[in-house]
């Protein structure tokens, strides 16, 4: 799903809501985690999941293409880990057809 499909399910979910508002929700909430983040700070979305910043130290990489020692930096990235009623909902057994 992409933000605009997401946008148009709450609007159809939300028929009391204009869409111009929905976008600006949509757009404020992931602004804030990204800004959260931007913080090193971690956003919990308590049954959905929680979103932190990793770091990832500098070290010592191989060019592909030459073989060649090349130095990687220091790098921070995203990373989400599934809360415990997402993960209960995912693997939730499903009669199998027959």
């Amino acid at each position: 799903m992409i933000k605009s499909e997401l946008i148009a399910r709450l609007v159809e979910a939300n028929p009391h809501l204009y869409q111009r508002d929905v976008e600006r929700i949509v757009g404020t909430v992931f602004e804030e985690i990204s800004a959260a983040l931007a913080r090193n700070e971690r956003v919990e979305l308590r049954g959905f999941g929680a979103f932190s910043v990793k770091r990832r130290p500098a070290r010592l990489g191989r060019n592909p293409r030459t073989g060649e020692q090349v130095h990687v930096s220091e790098k921070f990235a995203p990373y989400y880990k599934t809360g415990k009623a997402l993960r209960e909902r995912l693997n939730r057994k499903k009669p199998h057809a027959v």
